[in-house]
Order: C-alpha cells, then structure tokens, then sequence
C-alpha cells in the first residue's frame, strides 16, 4: 500500500517542482453577479489551476515521477492513459525532460487535447474504449520497456496534488471546506492530504460526476469497484474504478462524496463564463456547480474553497455543450 505523503515531503516535492510548475493563483469569487449564485453570507475562494503548466494540475505528478525515472526507464521513454489532461501532461513533461512519450486516448477525445499532444511531440495512440487503452498501455510497457505514469494510483500523482492543496490552504488558512473534483482518486487523495496536514479543522468533500461516480460507491464500503460503463459529459473525470492506494487515503481525509448531475456543470460552464469569463471544461466547473447547487444550503455563511483543476477544452466542444 502506498503511503499518504508527510508535510515533510510535500514541502520538499514543492522545493523540487518550485520554477518548473506555476504556483496558481486563488480568486475570490465577489463579481456582483456571481454572489447571486453562491450560498448566501459565504466566501467562494477558486484555485487557478487551469493557469497550470499542461492545463491541469496534472503537471505537478508527472514532473515528479519523471524526476523518480533512472537512466535506463528514461531511455525507454513513458507512456501514459487519459482522456486528454494527463496525456498532455505527460506529453509536456516528457518533452521538457527530453524522453520519448506515447499517450492512449480514447477516439471520443477532444480534438483539441489529441493536437495539443502532439504538438508536444507525443505520439498518440487511440483506442475504442477504456479496456483496449488500459491493454495497449500494457503492451507498451511489455513491449518497449515504457515506464507507465499512471494517471491516479501513484505516489507521485498523490505527492503532486498535495502540493496544490498545500498551496490553497497556506494561501487561504480561514477556509473551513474544500470542494475537490473526483475523477479516478490521484488529485483528491493527495490535495486532502495537504489540506488536513496543513490545516486539520478544514472540510474536504469529494466532488464527483454521476455517469462516472465509481469513487462514490466506494467511499463508504471501502472496497473497490469497476464501472460497467461511464457516461458524463466530465470526461477527464471519467475514471472507470477506483483502486485501493487512492481510495484508502481519501477515506482517510475526506468527509464525503458528493455527486453532481451534467447539467449542472453545464449550466456552471455558462454562469462563469457569463460572469468571469472563464472558458471552464466540466470538470473545471464541476466544484463550483455543487457549491450553487446540492450544497448551497450546508455551505451558507463559510469560507469555501474550490478548485478549478483544468480547462483543456476546445472552443467548439465548449460552445456545444453550453449550448445543449
């Protein structure tokens, strides 16, 4: 099992990514027009991290784990699986070190994020659906001898996210909840960790999409679970399973899972692009959408934290869904 990262290394990891990762900026949320929106009397605090490096946080672990590459996996090169934001991150950090990337993606991916990988020098591989991605991925490792960085049940994706949760919370010490989103466990586990390490009186509440909400019928069983389909609009939070590591430690930290439907992260999509115009991908919305919605009334009166975690959307794809 892997172990949730101490203060110690999470501060260490932030020495190690300090000048190659962007420390993002938090904005308070007081546009007159958006308070309209927000639970009444509280304060909505959004961590950028759409300004990251790669467009997510996803960035944070992947530097890391490459750095963790010894000479002879970093000739081999690294290959990763994602619906577009860990595949660009992996892409980035591979050119950046200067190894060889392929990257799987579903064909249903945006066009934009297949592109931008391959402007990054990645070669891409598409598949018809999850199972084939997760076995070409496997081939690869057999095959090329290809260092897999996988896109949630690492130490290195945990470490990484708690950097990010370090941050928010050293940045906003008076946030009594942070709103995290959910997709396969990577980004929750390691953002609680730094949070509660940080600040242990603090809220974590996991926020995850119902057509992909295998984390949420995990949390309370604690066993593990594989999903027979997904099916959101939140595709980077698509993650099919959730898997022992990430779940233990998000178990340990948060409070709960909260699940939020797909038209409330597009009706969230518009509301911030109305008014802060932000071009946010679901998954970037989908924090803010359950702070104005399943939890506005609970959130009434607190210092809230959410967290925008990546907008890698093309504007075709944005306008579509807005739109629907």
């Amino acid at each position: 099992m892997i172990k949730p990262p101490k203060l110690s290394q999470i501060r260490s990891a932030q020495e190690a990514l300090k000048g190659r990762i962007v420390s993002t900026p938090t904005l308070t949320l007081n546009s007159a027009r958006m308070l309209g929106y927000l639970p009444a009397q509280a304060c909505v605090h959004m961590k950028m991290e759409i300004f990251q490096q790669a467009g997510s946080f996803k960035a944070r672990g992947v530097l890391l784990a490459i750095d963790a590459l010894n000479d002879a996996e970093r000739e081999a090169g690294v290959t990763g699986v994602s619906a577009g934001n860990h595949a660009l991150a992996v892409s980035w950090g591979a050119r950046n070190a200067g190894l060889s990337a392929k990257v799987v993606m579903p064909r249903s991916a945006d066009p934009s994020r297949v592109a931008g990988c391959k402007a990054l020098g990645a070669e891409v591989i598409l598949t018809e659906n999850v199972a084939e991605s997760f076995d070409t991925v496997d081939r690869l490792v057999q095959e090329e001898g290809r260092t897999m960085l996988h896109p949630f049940e690492s130490p290195f994706m945990t470490l990484g996210a708690a950097t990010c949760g370090l941050e928010f919370i050293e940045s906003r010490p008076e946030l009594d909840v942070v709103l995290v989103p959910v997709g396969g466990g990577g980004f929750i586990s390691g953002v609680s960790t730094g949070v509660k390490l940080a600040q242990p009186r603090c809220e974590v509440i996991g926020i995850e999409p119902y057509g992909a909400d295998s984390m949420w019928r995990s949390f309370s069983s604690g066993e593990t679970v594989t999903l027979d389909k997904v099916d959101t609009i939140a595709d980077s939070l698509g993650a099919p399973m959730t898997l022992p590591n990430s779940l233990a430690i998000t178990r340990a930290n948060v409070t709960e899972i909260v699940r939020v439907h797909d038209h409330e992260m597009r009706e969230m999509m518009k509301i911030l692009f109305d008014t802060l115009k932000l071009v946010a991908e679901p998954a970037c919305a989908i924090t803010t959408a359950a702070a104005c919605g399943p939890l506005r009334e609970r959130l009434q009166g607190k210092q809230i934290g959410v967290i925008a975690c990546g907008s890698n959307i093309s504007l075709d794809k944005f306008q579509r869904l807005i739109a629907s």
